[in-house]
């Protein structure tokens, strides 16, 4: 049965008819008999008695054309009945043959920072070749200084590191230093610190991935050979073991092999392949398989149409393995057994590209593509051949928006100068005040469900000039109000009971939970918390324009309050919600499973609304007890005084990770 026969379209149809010849190809990893015999469409054959269709096979069997129906596209992607794609790379890059496999493990404590003592060195070596190992003196054999290869067909881009150590001493104070960075600021500077995995110790004592390191500094070293200035990374270490197999890393490793595996056992869960669909987007250069999910409840009739869309896509820059972790977080949570997770699947249909740079994933690029260039900056170009990826996400979205609404996009990525996590947006204030507001309220939501974690004032809504070839500018431009892009640290927190420690991998993951927490708080039908989060946007503000106007002026605060209270930025709290109902209404919902959140929040809610009127009632005696004690006329209507602040600044309640 042909994809154009099933009842719910589960597929954008992205892969033009071009690429169907390159669809094939994949076929004989996953269907053995294809090895045994000669393989034609009808539609290669002139003779009338065959139909012009790709949908028929041509199987040479003991001297005779055989036809038979292709197989379901499902198998394009990853199939229960093979193996999976093999990974392609270029011949330029060396690739090991083993492979490398580590446990997944949590420290019990939340591992601190590094505290600089004042006392750490800065060893600086000779220019020198790549691959080689510098032996300073006869008493430094357990010195090492390293380089970081750039980019595969680049000369920059020198910022991630993933290395194997083997036949070590224990006990020995060994140094390790990186020469070649290009950044003149890192977290390595905050109290970062590198990351260490033994086999040995996985296998005794059942420990992955842990922070360590003494005497680390990040510095400025000799120019180059080329006169360019770059930076050092230097630290020392003892191995707990001798003749170990040993790893440092910049960052939790994930690779496109992880994935593959990830999605396969998807594909064979009875479940949860029901409602997540697997595809191939397209391929890369290296002919490299990029993967998009489709994740909703099936139905079988049209009202599957009326679901709105969510867009979700990590790993245009490869070094940035965190996003992954985020991205593995979402996916777990939103393919379990919850009842929220299922409220979200009956709601929305989320289209999902869990890595969109594999070819550099696997070659070890920090940033770019085999093509040399940075695919987040490459949304706009027409260039399909050279930028797959992310022209056919273009696509995608372009026919998805044709179909059903887009509440919501967000790319992952990781920072390498800013702790915690946060976000970017667009800036809609050359529109009304309503969507400059509103495009603030999915990330202000999200910092009050992980306070720990997740940076409100760290956030940006603005494009720049050189910003603007990024998916997060051009599905906005594209119309998706909701555009964003969440930067995870590479480091840790400076925010409540997590500050001074770095974030482990399942901290990444609870951010995908987070993330779809936060979603169902941002289209519950009791528009409660949105409300609250709009209000309290309106101060914030309110507040920082007065900041901004006593900075750049000597006027009266009083005549500065009156301006700012007549300008046409300022509106009334009503037509705020009215206009805000008129775009953002839902679509009318059956009523949803009741789950323990909205339980405990069907209580409180009622019992904030009535502490928000009597707040109010008291802000407005207040405010017209200050009127008739002026002498200046105020034609504007009454906003809440400080009480209303100080209670909108309330944090709503956290959720934890369940």
């Amino acid at each position: 049965m042909s994809e154009d026969s099933e009842k719910e379209d589960y597929s954008d149809r992205t892969i033009s008819d071009e690429d169907e010849s390159d669809e094939d190809m994949f076929m004989k990893f996953v269907s053995e008999d294809f090895h045994r015999c000669a393989l034609l469409t009808a539609d290669s054959f002139r003779d009338p008695f065959f139909p012009r269709t790709t949908q028929i096979l041509l199987e040479y069997q003991l001297g005779r054309w055989v036809p038979r129906l292709r197989e379901p596209r499902d198998l394009y992607g990853v199939s229960s009945s093979g193996p999976l794609s093999p990974t392609r790379w270029p011949y330029h890059c060396e690739v090991i043959d083993e492979k490398v496999q580590h446990i997944d493990w949590t420290p019990s404590c939340p591992e601190p920072v590094y505290i600089p003592t004042g006392l750490e060195t800065e060893p600086l070596y000779p220019d020198s070749k790549e691959d080689t190992v510098v032996y300073l003196a006869e008493d430094a054999e357990y010195e090492y200084q390293l380089t970081v290869r750039p980019d595969l067909f680049t000369n920059k881009h020198t910022q991630w590191y993933y290395f194997q150590v083997t036949n070590m001493r224990a006990g020995i104070v060994y140094r390790f230093t990186i020469v070649n960075f290009t950044k003149p600021a890192s977290l390595y500077s905050r109290g970062m610190r590198p990351l260490f995995y033994s086999e040995k110790e996985a296998k005794a004592h059942h420990i992955g991935w842990q922070r360590i390191g003494d005497q680390i500094k990040y510095y400025r070293n000799n120019p180059g050979q080329d006169g360019r200035h770059y930076f050092s990374l230097t630290w020392t270490f003892q191995f707990p073991h001798n003749k170990d197999t040993c790893y440092f890393a910049h960052c939790y490793p994930y690779t496109y092999t992880n994935l593959q595996e990830y999605l396969s056992g998807i594909n064979n869960d009875p479940v949860r392949s029901k409602f997540c669909k697997i595809r191939v987007l397209c391929h890369t250069l290296a002919r490299n398989m990029v993967y998009i999910l489709t994740i909703t409840t099936p139905l079988k009739n049209s009202d599957s149409r009326k679901r709105k869309a969510v867009i979700l896509t990590a790993r245009v820059h490869p070094g940035e393995t965190n996003s992954s972790w985020i991205m593995k977080g979402f996916l777990d949570y939103i393919l379990g057994n919850s009842s929220d997770a299922q409220l979200l699947r009956d709601t929305f249909v989320f289209k999902v590209v869990p890595m969109l740079n594999p070819d550099g994933v696997i070659v070890g690029n920090y940033r770019c593509s085999l093509a040399g260039r940075d695919l987040n900056r490459n949304y706009t170009s027409l260039l399909k051949e050279s930028f797959p990826s992310v022209w056919y996400t273009r696509n995608m979205v372009h026919r998805l928006m044709e179909k059903r609404e887009v509440i919501l996009y967000c790319d992952l990525h990781g920072h390498s100068r800013k702790e915690n996590i946060f976000m970017y947006g667009c800036d809609g204030s050359d529109r009304s005040k309503t969507l400059y507001l509103q495009q603030r309220i999915f990330p202000l939501m999200l910092s009050k469900n992980c306070p720990d974690k997740f940076s409100f004032s760290a956030c940006k809504f603005n494009v720049q000039k050189s910003k603007e070839g990024t998916g997060r500018v051009v599905m906005w431009k594209m119309g998706i109000r909701n555009s964003f892009t969440m930067e995870a640290t590479f480091c840790g927190s400076t925010l409540g009971n997590k500050r001074g420690t770095h974030f482990s991998t399942k901290d990444l993951e609870s951010m995908g939970y987070h993330f779809c927490d936060s979603l169902l708080d941002y289209c519950d039908p009791d528009r409660t918390k949105y409300y609250r989060c709009l209000k309290e946007l309106e101060e914030m503000e309110r507040h920082i324009t007065l900041e901004k106007v006593f900075e750049d002026s000597d006027t009266p605060v009083i005549h500065i309050t009156l301006d700012l209270e007549s300008s046409s930025r300022g509106s009334d709290s009503s037509e705020s919600i009215d206009s805000l109902t008129d775009l953002l209404k839902l679509t009318s919902q059956k009523k949803h499973l009741k789950t323990k959140k909205e339980r405990n929040s069907t209580t409180a809610s009622h019992q904030n609304a009535r502490e928000g009127q009597e707040v109010y009632d008291r802000g407005h005696l207040l405010q017209r007890h200050k009127q008739s004690n002026s002498d200046v006329k105020d034609t504007r209507p009454n906003e809440p005084g400080d009480y209303m602040v100080d209670y909108f600044r309330r944090q709503l309640p956290n959720q934890g990770l369940v």
